[in-house]
């Protein structure tokens, strides 16, 4: 009796260690790496400039390192900006005539990948890490990636951004000075705007001859965001995602209060957007500040290029503005990686190089080099990317240092937030990122010929910023929404 009851316990106990490993997801994959026959795996990216070659040089060392022992080699290729990876992308999945066979891993928004996670191509992730692994890495980050039907985690989180704002100390110091313009004017979008005006006809009056020549202040990136972020701010989901299915929350009152605070300062003047980015203008001299990515740091200019010649500018790095009596929301935006379904190998092989990438010490190389936010907990501070500097002898620049820093700062009283990926997703984020921007601008472009033929400012924008302005294009909105959303 007692040999079969000793034998009954070592059975159960070997089922339950059993079911326990797989339960524990990576610890049910055993390793299928061989160092004396490495896996070959491709990565297709969107990094160029700086970012590529901190890229390039991570997968370098991983090759020399880790790679090596383990039995993996990696191969990296840029595909262009981001629009030209989801187009190389899609076209290597639907075998399209000259396109290339799909990479083991490639960066993804939520969106691309959720069209991809539809075609039964990508892998679950967790089946590659543990619990303990998965619990170092930033919630909101992990979360972001649960695309797959049942929840499962199709996106790594590899390198997150989020926005703040930028300005020409420069050009910022002398305005302040004469008008009593704050710093803390600048924490609101409500603020944002009269701060512009004020900037404005501050610089229309230097030229009293001229009327109507004031300067625009303020620009920003990414208009999507502006929506979706403000929204959150003042109390509503735009986008609320369950079982993937997507239900539509329009405020009328809060797309108001964008519209007076985006669109009605710029058909007058006070706002501007003329190039691809709105570092772009301020390199121009068309803008002295904007809200954009923290990795639009390492584009803004240190010299202004304009008609009146060329100049030097020192900056300021302020948290992104928010609503007046708004909650602290902050956009939480940058590309993950998905790994494709292959072999047991290459799917391994891959897991293993994102897990390293990942690494605190190697995610802060990254961030230091690219302006992008590191993704494990213990890596989002200024002391884990102080002490990494220290340690790496690194010369990072400063304006990548003081937005990163100021976003550590920012971020424990900030909650990070994006929508959940769902069905028509990217076409819903176009109506927002072009819909009122484009009118805009058009309706910019209309009062400036009014000036020029003499027609005094609040006279031109009359027709544009009447209530019954607002509610035509807020009609027209909604329905452009229904509309990409279908």
């Amino acid at each position: 009796m007692k040999r079969r009851f000793l034998c009954f316990l070592l059975c159960l106990t070997s089922v339950f260690l059993s079911t326990g490993c797989s339960a524990g997801g990576a610890q049910s994959q055993k390793n299928p790496l061989d160092p004396q026959n490495p896996t070959n795996i491709t990565i297709w990216h969107y990094y160029n400039g700086a970012q590529q070659a901190a890229f390039d040089q991570l997968v370098e060392e991983f090759n020399r390192t880790e790679g090596r022992e383990k039995g993996v080699y990696v191969e990296a290729h840029s595909q262009g900006n981001v629009s030209d990876l989801e187009t190389s992308v899609l076209a290597a999945f639907h075998k399209e005539v000259g396109s290339s066979e799909p990479p083991d891993i490639f960066s993804s928004y939520a969106d691309t990948a959720y069209t991809i996670e539809q075609m039964g191509v990508l892998v679950n992730l967790e089946d590659y890490l543990t619990k303990e692994e998965l619990d170092e890495y930033v919630d909101s980050f992990l979360d972001e990636g649960r695309i797959g039907a049942g929840g499962e985690l199709r996106i790594f989180p590899t390198a997150k951004s989020s926005e703040i704002f930028m300005m020409s100390k420069t050009d910022w110091e002398p305005f302040a000075a004469d008008t009593g313009a704050t710093l803390e004017d600048l924490s609101t979008m409500e603020g944002v705007a009269k701060t512009a005006q004020a900037y404005y006809e501050w610089t229309d009056a230097k030229t009293p001859d001229i009327p109507n020549d004031g300067q625009a202040f303020y620009g920003r990136d990414a208009m999507a965001n502006l929506f979706i972020i403000g929204s959150m701010q003042l109390g509503t989901e735009l986008f609320q995602v369950e079982s993937d299915q997507v239900t539509l929350h329009v405020e009328k009152e809060i797309m108001k209060r964008i519209w007076d605070t985006y669109y009605i300062p710029f058909v007058k003047g006070y706002f501007s957007a003329t190039g691809r980015f709105r570092s772009d203008d301020v390199t121009t001299g068309d803008l002295i500040a904007y809200t954009g990515a923290t990795t639009s740091a390492n584009y803004f200019p240190s010299t202004v290029e304009s008609a009146d010649g060329s100049r030097d500018i020192d900056y300021l790095v302020l948290p992104a503005p928010v609503f007046e009596g708004g909650q602290d929301y902050a956009v939480q935006q940058g590309a993950g990686m998905v790994v494709t379904k292959s072999t047991p190998a290459r799917e391994y092989a891959s897991v293993l190089f994102l897990k390293w990438f990942t690494h605190t010490e190697n995610n802060l190389l990254f961030s230091c080099a690219s302006g992008y936010m590191p993704v494990k907990k213990d890596a989002f501070s200024k002391e884990a990317m102080d002490a990494v500097i220290a340690d790496n002898h690194l010369e990072i620049d400063p304006k990548t240092y003081d937005t990163m820093t100021t976003c550590f700062d920012k971020m424990e009283d900030t909650v990070l937030y994006t929508n959940r990926a769902f069905e028509n997703g990217a076409a819903a984020r176009k109506v927002l990122e072009y819909n009122l921007s484009d009118k805009a601008a058009a309706d910019r472009a209309e009062v400036e010929k009014q000036l020029a033929m003499g027609v005094d400012l609040e006279t031109a924008v009359a027709p544009y910023v009447d209530d019954a302005a607002f509610q035509n294009w807020f009609e027209g909105f909604c329905s452009a929404l229904e509309q990409a959303m279908e």
